[in-house]
């Protein structure tokens, strides 16, 4: 069995569980699954396939709640269950949609979905056993989709602007969230923090993938990475990132020293 056309059906599938299901397949497969990069699959009209909630609004408008009380601890563990759904879904996408790449490529995003999964469903239990709530339960937005969207024609800036940019956000942004739960420290919150320790640890290596096939596409294209990075910004229209920065979580992704002191220099023009 062939390994993209499969994760094309389990990036279509809509119900959570059978997505899961499909994902857990693909993992109990992979030694045994081919690759044919040449192949040039068609794109369905609907993609990516997912459950009818949580409801999907304006980033500006998700409501911020405190991780002082039970609710808002809830909707912030859902919040980050939704940022794993989308990998699952942004990984399956890259594995698909992309021809003509080394198979280490793909067995790398099959690596990434699959742990995208198991970081969903520790999430999704601890929402639905210590908080008591489920996927679904809060709004949310479309962010890292949209920019699984706009970079689909272009295989450098997916690998620029999702791994590099939006998921290495992530890198940066969890030592702050597991700072709060702990001063906060009830059980489900510490809880928590370890469930985020597994998530920073193997994000690390999902943002270490995409500098790899960053670097190879612009050496490839005898493209400057550091310049092409900035015009990537510019053109697909990312966000800035803002500090504080993880720096040695940064640096164990494979951040040059370049790329890193270019995060605290002034936008671009």
């Amino acid at each position: 069995m062939d390994l993209r056309p499969l994760a094309l059906q389990a990036l279509c599938e809509a119900d959570l569980e059978q997505k899961l299901a499909q994902v857990a397949a693909l993992k109990a497969q992979a030694a045994a699954l081919s690759i044919v990069p040449e192949s040039l699959l068609p794109e369905p009209a609907a993609l990516p396939g997912r459950p009818a909630r949580p409801a999907l609004i304006d980033p500006a408008k998700v409501p911020q709640r405190s991780v002082h009380t039970p609710e808002g601890r809830a909707a912030l563990i859902h919040a980050i269950c939704h940022i794993e759904f989308n990998a699952i879904n942004l990984a399956l996408d890259a594995i698909w949609r992309f021809a003509d790449m080394p198979e280490d490529f793909y067995r790398d995003w099959l690596r990434v979905a699959i742990e995208e999964a198991y970081h969903f469903k520790l999430l999704h239990e601890h929402l639905r056993m210590q908080l008591g709530h489920a996927y679904g339960d809060f709004p949310a937005h479309d962010g890292l989709w949209a920019m699984c969207e706009k970079t689909k024609d272009d295989i450098t800036a997916r690998m620029a602007l999702v791994p590099r940019t939006l998921e290495a956000r992530g890198l940066d942004a969890t030592p702050l969230i597991q700072n709060k739960l702990r001063a906060v420290g009830t059980p489900d919150a510490l809880a928590a923090c370890d469930i985020l320790d597994v998530i920073l640890r193997d994000e690390i290596g999902h943002v270490a993938i995409g500098n790899r096939w960053y670097g190879w596409l612009c050496e490839r294209q005898s493209l400057e990475p550091v310049a092409h990075y900035r015009a990537l910004v510019r053109q697909y229209g990312a966000p800035r990132l803002k500090g504080p920065f993880n720096t040695a979580a940064r640096q164990q992704a494979g951040f040059s020293a370049e790329e890193l002191a270019a995060l605290t220099e002034p936008a671009a023009s």
